[in-house]
């Protein structure tokens, strides 16, 4: 029977641990075997026999002894460093966390960080999601405990702000806070957009990079932020309240972009996630990220049949119209699956909430103009601020109501404005805007070739869709009964890209779901030969082949083949044909010419393997997740005809393989045959060819002879062998003669030298690239110090005010006397006195000084005052547990001795730690009642605690021996005699029979 050690749910300290020994048995763990009549080592006070067998020995404890076994769940002892057994609860810390930074670490969780997040970065706002372990799909939750946080960076000086508080800053410094400005990544100084940027936000300086073209904020002089920079910052932060949410740190991330984004706009993102040191999985479309996530939440819906869903996302920036397929295919790896393929796509880069927000602030501006003739509320920066704000919150007003009162305390010189708006004005001020609504939904269904009938539902998506009109012109657009409202408008691109997220990790298996996007602008290769007219003259010749088409699915790999080339050429990656696209998106496009491709080193490769055939000049292209186009390699290919022969083997060779399968084969006949003859064929000495014509013959005919020596089964099965071998040898000398007649094609490759100039927008040098990623890095350094400094300063600010009050309390003045009250006192007011004048400037090593010195001082006063706290509390608990114990020793001992199931050394055991923590209260309350309140007290809450923990084991190990304890057996005194009454001539004879003559001897 084994022994197991028995486990139990820790209780908690005071009153609790008293009633530890009343507590019902847990469940117990066998931990190795042992016989069933050992008694219990007192070593492992915690170790008894299995349940099952102490039922009986737990009756016969008593009714007040068995009751006491039924109540809750007993103590559990653990083990500290020391190898100490202590209770739970009792001082016992709890899980250690490490703050690093902005980030939260729980040390002992992971070896690796293993969640994953995403990242929604829209025109005005951002939502993060996290998968981690427990943690399925989750939005975080920001500071101010919202799952959306505004996309805003304010600089002011030493400070930064994101978030909520960057937005409150662009209304009291509207220069130093940036918004939107994702519009401006991946575009040079002269495109339309930067100008558009720079009318609606006057109040930032806009400068040129000399180097690239493009655009910088210039903040001073001396300090100037990319785009990109501020998206880094942007998603540094993200990562930040994604790690703090997720209690791990996060590095694998998937990052929204919108569907019209280009390649020089993608890689501006890769760049500003580099910058936050961000490892990113893949950059999805918003809308393929809110396609995905319809879909699986509908798995079971989708089959074979293919359904045509139109999703219309409208935001704060812009405008885009998906068509999305879904339907299961059939996959290779794993079986029938869900898949989504984009269709269609649509776009307005400019229709959005923020341009219906910017024509209600303009309107409201013309109000208080007229309102105050003698003022031009234009010219002020904070107060357009301030209407812009307002504007915000009175389009979302009128999307419910059909009026509302626009009112701003102290929009200009403390002067209040106030006016009425109704939605009728609104709607008109918005009326140009609003006949753009059906525009994307027709480029949608023309890249898809589709009409309006093979969509079975249109599904909304974004903010601004919230606006009635939208939702009006939209519906007479589609022409369809309503509109489906039935996904998460906010979310659904958060919660999409983070599956999406999930299903890239390799920390996370989730159900298959094929995601199958499409390039919404064609990219072509472009190049030029010389070539041959009928009269023999030679003309240059422009040639396209297109790469990947309009709505080409993506990640795919495509290979060009120049077959005209012999030596160095260039060649152009450029965009395809864009006439879908109007004027003023072409403009804001920016160059349809990507990239310049100068190959070196063709000519050499020719002249090197002049006597190969060439197989043309292959480039290897690869769009992958991200749709993001690069240039694998370049290679030039050659190809020659080779002859097969077959390689002869040497005489050495081919006769020392033979004699080992030889002497495998037939191993003991060997040793009798003539082995000089054997080894001098090897070596070519007396043995010539004419003797043994091929090294064939030599094995079938030793292998011959060997079997004709042996039983007659193995001859038999020899003539079969060589009747087979002469007709395998037959058809295998055939099949050699076709080897050798058919020449095998060899392929040779050669690496190609390419050159790149990106056209569009150069990329980052790595040096700037590295120099921006530290740039980044210091900020968040400052921030972190300034946080700090900041805690630091207010826990010092807090102890102060804190415990001046204390010293005016009833139980702090009862443990003290006047003068310690005083010197403390006087202590703070010198500290803050010294917060008023130099602490706002102090370090933050000072502050923490400052605050150890204070609570070095105050610490005596405190530990007098928990001390007394935790006395009534421990005590009863301590007394209790003396009571129940002596309950239990004397119950205990009027068990007769015939069912006694424990020894005199437990139960004296026991007597004794009872008898001694008896004598250790009633002496410490005494020498305590002899000291005054104000000196250091001998009565400790710890020593109570240990006490109560050394008692309570010992009860403990007694009512675990009583709970597994088995019965001992009873006799019966008259069973001999009814049994061999009742049939004595069946009466067996065993070894306590006594014989007959000797009970004859006895009668006498």
């Amino acid at each position: 029977m084994g022994a197991c050690r028995v486990r139990a749910g820790a209780g908690s300290d005071g009153g609790a641990a008293a009633a530890g020994l009343l507590r019902a048995p847990g469940r117990a763990e066998c931990s190795r075997a042992e016989p069933a009549s050992a008694e219990p080592s007192r070593t492992e006070p915690s170790r008894v026999q299995p349940s099952g067998a102490g039922h009986g020995a737990v009756a016969r404890l008593g009714p007040a002894l068995a009751a006491s076994l039924l109540l809750p769940a007993r103590r559990r002892y653990v083990r500290d460093g020391a190898g100490t057994r202590r209770l739970p609860g009792l001082s016992q810390p709890g899980p250690r966390r490490r703050r690093c930074g902005a980030r939260v670490l729980t040390e002992g969780l992971f070896s690796e960080p293993v969640a994953v997040m995403s990242v929604d970065v829209g025109s005005e706002s951002m939502k993060i999601a996290i998968v981690k372990p427990g943690v399925p799909m989750e939005i975080v939750l920001n500071k101010e405990s919202r799952r959306k946080t505004p996309v805003a960076v304010s600089l002011k000086e030493n400070e930064r702000l994101f978030g909520d508080g960057a937005l409150g800053m662009s209304i009291r410094m509207p220069k130093v806070a940036f918004r939107y400005f994702q519009d401006l990544l991946g575009k040079r100084i002269d495109n339309p957009h930067v100008a558009l940027y720079q009318s609606r936000f006057p109040e930032h300086e806009l400068v040129k990079d000399e180097t690239r073209q493009t655009v910088i904020f210039k903040l001073s002089p001396t300090i100037q932020y990319s785009p990109e920079e501020m998206l880094g910052m942007v998603l540094n932060y993200s990562r930040g309240l994604a790690e703090e949410f997720a209690e791990q740190p996060i590095k694998d991330a998937v990052i929204t972009v919108p569907a019209y984004f280009n390649q020089a706009e993608r890689r501006a993102v890769l760049h500003a996630a580099r910058m936050a040191d961000l490892k990113v999985l893949q950059l999805i479309n918003d809308n393929t990220a809110v396609a995905l996530n319809y879909g699986v939440f509908r798995r079971k819906d989708i089959n074979a049949t293919a359904q045509n869903i139109m999703f219309y996302d409208m935001g704060a920036g812009s405008t885009v119209c998906t068509i999305v397929t879904y339907q299961t295919v059939k996959t290779k790896d794993s079986g029938t699956q869900p898949q989504l393929q984009i269709q269609g796509i649509g776009f307005d880069r400019t229709l959005g909430g923020l341009e219906m927000e910017l024509r209600l602030r303009d309107y409201l501006a013309k109000l208080f103009n007229e309102q105050h003739p003698s003022k031009d509320v234009r010219k002020n920066p904070r107060a357009m601020a301030k209407l812009l704000k307002e504007a915000n919150r009175l389009k979302t007003v009128l999307s419910a109501n059909a009026d509302h009162m626009a009112q701003i305390e102290g929009l200009l010189d403390d002067i209040d404005f106030k006016a009425k708006v109704s939605r009728q004005e609104f709607e008109d001020l918005c009326h140009d805007l609003f006949k753009r609504v059906p525009g994307p939904v027709q480029q949608a269904l023309s890249s898809a070739e589709m009409n309006m009938d093979g969509i079975d539902q249109v599904i909304l998506v974004g903010g601004a869709t919230r606006v009635p009109k939208v939702q009006e012109v939209l519906l007479k657009a589609v022409g369809k009964e309503e509109l489906g409202k039935n996904i998460n408008a906010d979310e659904a691109a958060a919660m999409g890209a983070v599956y999406q997220a999930a299903a890239l990790s390799k920390a996370f298996k989730v159900k298959p779901f094929i995601v199958r996007d499409a390039a919404v602008f064609p990219i072509q290769v472009e190049f030029t030969r010389e070539v041959e007219e009928d009269d023999k003259s030679r003309s240059l010749k422009h040639n396209k082949r297109i790469l990947f088409q309009r709505m080409a699915p993506y990640p795919q790999r495509k290979v060009i083949t120049f077959n005209r080339y012999t030596d160095d050429f260039e060649f152009y990656v450029n965009y395809g044909d864009l006439t879908f696209l109007n004027q003023d998106d072409l403009r804001v496009f920016g160059s349809l010419n990507l990239t310049t491709v100068r190959l070196k080193g063709v000519g050499d490769s020719f002249k090197k393997h002049s006597d190969y055939e060439s197989k043309g000049i292959k480039a290897h292209f690869n769009m992958d997740e991200s749709g993001v186009l690069s240039l694998d390699r370049v290679e030039s290919v050659f190809e020659t005809l080779v002859e097969d022969k077959l390689e002869e083997e040497s005489t050495l060779t081919s006769k020392c393989g033979t004699l080992i399968v030889i002497l495998a084969v037939s191993l003991p006949v060997v040793a009798e045959i003539t082995t000089s003859v054997v080894f001098l064929w090897v070596w070519g000495v007396e043995v010539t060819h004419s003797d043994f014509a091929e090294s064939e013959n030599l094995f079938r005919c030793l292998r011959t002879y060997f079997v004709l020596q042996g039983p007659k089964e193995n001859r038999e099965t020899a003539k079969e062998e060589e009747q087979s071998k002469s007709s395998s040898d037959s058809t295998a000398s055939k099949t050699e003669e076709e080897k050798i007649k058919a020449p095998k094609k060899q392929k040779l490759v050669h690496e190609i030298t390419m050159e790149l100039n990106v056209n569009d927008v150069p990329d980052l040098e790595e040096d700037k690239l590295k120099s921006s990623m530290k740039k980044l890095q210091d900020l968040t350094m400052r921030d972190l110090e300034k946080q700090e400094r900041e805690k630091s300063a207010n826990s010092l600010e807090s102890f102060i005010f804190e415990t001046q009050d204390k010293l005016y309390q009833e139980e702090y003045q009862f443990v003290s006397t006047e003068e310690q009250r005083e010197e403390i006192s006087k202590k703070l007011s010198e500290a803050s006195s010294w917060m008023e004048e130099e602490g706002y400037a102090a370090a933050t090593k000072e502050l923490k000084d400052k605050l150890a010195e204070l609570k070095k001082l105050c610490r005596n006063l405190f530990f007098r005052v928990e001390e007394r706290r935790k006395w009534p509390e421990r005590l009863a608990a301590l007394e209790s547990l003396l009571n129940h114990s002596t309950i239990f020793l004397r119950g205990a001992r009027m068990i007769p001795e015939s069912d006694q199931i424990f020894t005199e050394v437990e139960l004296s055991t026991l007597e004794k730690a009872i008898n001694e923590t008896t004598v250790w209260k009633n002496e410490t309350l005494a020498e305590q009642n002899k000291l005054t309140p104000t000196e250091k007290p001998v009565l400790l809450s710890k020593d109570i605690e240990l006490k109560i923990a050394a008692l309570d084991r010992e009860v403990q190990y007694l009512l675990n021996k009583a709970k597994f304890a088995k019965p001992k057996p009873k006799r019966e005194k008259n069973a001999t005699k009814t049994d061999s009454g009742k049939n004595t001539t069946a009466a067996p004879e065993t070894d306590n029979t006594i014989p007959p003559t000797e009970g004859k001897q006895e009668g006498k």
